[in-house]
């Protein structure tokens, strides 16, 4: 059964609550080292302090209602803010309800419950426990409301359907003629919802028992007959006692009354065959003058009743059957679940493969049923079928054939679903399960699809940035752009200071043509991140890009970036954006000389500033209209490899000693003087310019350890459950501050 609960049993079957912070692990909000970055920019960050929960100076009691007490316990509000301030915190919720509950106070205990089932609504043990609390307080009508509630969150909870038909049992006059239709109601109610779950045997159960205290019989049969039909773990017991409730009763007072008339003809023919030939055989015998003995004619003797008996047998029997080879194939993936109930304790990777396999098979019976090898619509099937042969016939029984199998498919599809529910119960802190289910549904119904990222991002992952995301895409991906935006607003409401979610806004508004939007978010977050250096360099460079590559405005790029480089003087990335877009515009000789003159002023490392003096030194060559230019910044270029690399390093670079020979680009060699300068030096390049604006991906990748500015380890334990990133921003999600 999908019980679906926060408890654990004790060993005398008292419901046990999980103790201790082991629980809060995986309910946690992302921790505030967890950091995240574009494949361009990124970097290991600190993230910036933000708070799980509502804002401690607006924290305020909310006031008692009429039938509510007025003063609250003396620990109450010391608890409630504790739970309210850190709401992933179980174990601040589980202290908060067990001090209530030792208190014996009702409105509090009231308040209590209200705000955890608001966060955690899969723990069914503390609906019953809400309900029961209303009922203890004479609250029969709030009782029934908190069970309803409870079953609007968790429909699949066979325990909960059980409480609430035990309290409507216990509370409703049952001498009015309307209790028990709304009895039977509420029954019908909790077998199409969970009547499917493989542990729902005590519902149908109970289901039966009620229905023969009420009398009635051939109701008790009906529901037999249903629960025959599914796979449950005790499905062998329910025929066990279709066959005695058969037994116990006369056929008439079981079966509906078509199929008694159908089995009633039957086996009176065949009882009337079978006395014609015994008739025949006694009359050969009978001594002469000895009539036969009359037989009463319309009614049913105790011989023709075990007849109607064994029909309804050998019909059930095949039901039977086919159940129990569903019951086996299903079997090795309901005994591989260990823990089919929500709980905020992590679930080890055996579990969610488990979770994985099942779903795989079940959506795997599900898309064989839909291909119908016998379609002779299908053209493989009518090629095999040249002659066409009685087409006519076919075409009379085909219809009601694919109405039954149309039939099979949506109780299939209906299977999965129930599956997918019943996973979401015990994995409703994985994403990919979410995302998953979603997916299933796209393709049915866009409605449906969307209601599952509601309930995931604003029930069960609040915290969880990745799903949110996928939600934003889904609605940016139907066209919804107003909703897309909802999503990733209150995301960044709900984590402030998550980069990746900025860019995303921005993104968002630049596919949708807003320009001026997408340069209004990056300039408010540069705005916002001044404190955080690295952070705001970060932005400034994601602006410098947006302005120059798509707004095409270099000069305005140019001022981002120089003034970001007045907050980050050290901040490499920052002077290479600033150089390559010298370097990619309109060649200037002197705005580039600027660019390399403040890096090497700079406090950068000398591999870095020697990586700006070559860079100078490749444009100067390429660009420089003197020769005596170019021998300026070739010598400018040795002279720097000498203070920081020394001849080492000037020969990693392609610059050999003078007196070595150097070839020009004919391929003869010339000897070069150590006193007299070269009249034209070769230069050869060994590493790649750095294109950071304006180059191709690839040379990104390999200039200077550049792309290793994001890939970074993971901060946090975010990585740690598992969950994909979709969007490869594999080092976190904040840049270092």
């Amino acid at each position: 059964m999908a019980a679906e609960g926060c408890e654990e049993m004790s060993g005398n079957g008292e419901l046990e609550e999980s103790s201790a912070m082991e629980a809060s692990e995986v309910a946690a909000s992302p921790p505030a080292a967890m950091a995240e970055m574009s494949e361009e920019n990124g970097s290991p960050a600190v993230a910036p302090e933000a708070p799980a929960g509502p804002n401690p100076v607006t924290f305020s009691m909310p006031p008692p209602a009429e039938d509510e007490e007025g003063e609250f316990p003396a620990d109450f509000e010391r608890l409630w803010k504790t739970a309210h301030d850190t709401p992933q915190d179980f174990t601040g919720w589980t202290d908060l309800l067990q001090y209530c509950e030792q208190e014996s106070h009702i409105t509090a205990s009231r308040r209590a419950l209200e705000a955890f089932l608001t966060r955690y609504p899969l723990c069914y043990g503390y609906w019953k426990k809400f309900a029961d609390l209303e009922r203890r307080a004479g609250y029969n009508n709030k009782a029934e409301e908190v069970c309803t509630r409870g079953l609007q969150a968790i429909p699949l909870s066979v325990d909960l359907w059980i409480h609430y038909i035990n309290l409507l049992l216990g509370t409703l006059d049952m001498n009015l003629p309307d209790s028990p239709t709304r009895i039977r109601s509420v029954f019908e109610d909790a077998v199409v919802a969970a009547g499917l779950d493989f542990h729902s045997d005590r519902l149908w159960d109970l289901y039966v028992e009620w229905e023969k205290e009420q009398g009635n019989m051939k109701k008790a049969a009906a529901v037999l007959d249903r629960v025959l039909k599914v796979p449950t773990q005790l499905y062998n017991s329910h025929y066990d006692k279709f066959k005695e409730h058969l037994n116990s009763q006369e056929p008439k007072d079981v079966l509906s009354s078509e199929e008694y008339e159908e089995l009633r003809t039957l086996c009176r023919q065949s009882q009337k065959a079978e006395r014609a030939e015994q008739a025949q055989e006694e009359e050969e015998e009978r001594p002469p003058g000895e009539e036969e003995p009359a037989t009463p004619e319309g009614t049913d003797t105790e011989e023709l009743m075990q007849k109607m008996r064994e029909q309804v047998l050998v019909r059930r029997d095949k039901v039977y059957q086919d159940n129990e080879g569903e019951v086996r194939k299903r079997w090795h993936f309901e005994d591989s679940i260990k823990r089919p109930y929500f709980h905020v304790k992590p679930l080890d990777r055996l579990q969610l493969r488990a979770w994985h396999s099942y779903l795989d098979w079940e959506i795997a019976q599900l898309n064989k049923d839909t291909k119908d090898p016998q379609d002779p619509q299908d053209p493989q099937v009518a090629q095999q079928d040249p002659e066409q042969a009685a087409t006519a016939e076919s075409e009379v029984t085909a219809q009601p054939r694919r109405e039954s199998e149309d039939a099979e498919v949506a109780h299939d599809d209906h299977r999965v679903r129930i599956l997918f529910e019943r996973c979401l119960i015990a994995c409703a802190l994985y994403e990919e399960f979410w995302i998953r289910y979603n997916q299933y549904l796209e393709s049915q119904n866009m409605d449906e699809a969307r209601a599952i990222f509601k309930r995931a991002c604003e029930i069960h992952l609040a915290f969880k940035p990745n799903i949110h995301m996928q939600w934003a895409m889904f609605e940016e991906r139907h066209g919804d752009l107003t909703e897309a935006r909802r999503v990733l607003e209150t995301l960044e409401k709900t984590l402030p200071g998550l980069a990746v979610v900025r860019l995303r806004r921005a993104a968002l508004e630049r596919r949708a043509g807003q320009l001026d939007l997408s340069e209004a978010l990056l300039r408010e977050a540069v705005d916002e991140s001044k404190e955080k250096p690295t952070l705001h360099a970060f932005y400034s460079i994601k602006l410098a890009r947006l302005l120059l590559k798509l707004s095409r405005s270099p000069s305005r790029a140019r001022r981002v970036l120089q003034e970001a480089l007045e907050i980050s003087p050290d901040n490499d990335k920052l002077h290479l954006n600033l150089l390559e877009l010298e370097v990619s515009g309109d060649p200037s000789a002197e705005a580039v000389q600027e660019c390399v003159t403040r890096a090497l002023a700079a406090p950068l490392a000398p591999h870095t500033k020697i990586l700006f003096s070559q860079r100078r030194l490749q444009f100067a060559e390429d660009y420089s209209n003197s020769i005596q230019s170019v021998l300026s910044v070739y010598e400018e270029h040795q002279k720097l490899l000498k203070e920081l690399g020394g001849t080492k390093r000037g020969a990693e670079n392609g610059d050999d000693d003078l007196e070595k020979l150097s070839k020009s680009d004919d391929g003869s060699a010339v000897a070069v003087s150590a006193q007299d300068p070269p009249t034209m030096p070769h230069v050869p390049i060994t590493t790649p310019p750095p294109p950071v604006m304006g180059a191709d991906a690839s040379s990104q990748a390999n200039y200077g350890g550049y792309g290793s500015w994001y890939q970074q380890p993971q901060y946090g334990s975010y990585g740690s459950y598992g969950y994909q990133n979709t969007w490869n921003y594999n080092q976190g999600y904040y840049p270092p501050s």
